[in-house]
């Protein structure tokens, strides 16, 4: 997702992160939500949050993370 509809999504949350980087603003969004502030974490690309719309992004950030 690009960054520019994340920040939509964390305005449409009340939140206000200014230039805040991309994992620490879904992070706020899955805590406002209720959810796991787990974006980016599923290393070894296991996570049993199906229905949740940063899969895609996290799996492919994570790997990124564990290959720097």
């Amino acid at each position: 997702m690009k960054i520019q509809r994340i920040r939509e999504i964390a305005r449409e949350q009340g939140l206000a992160l200014g230039k805040a980087e991309k994992a620490e603003l879904i992070k706020a969004i899955q805590i406002k939500e209720g959810n796991f502030d787990c974006f980016a974490t599923a290393y070894e690309g296991v996570c049993d949050q199906t229905a949740c719309q940063w899969r895609e992004d996290c799996f492919a950030t994570a790997r990124s993370a564990k290959h720097s």
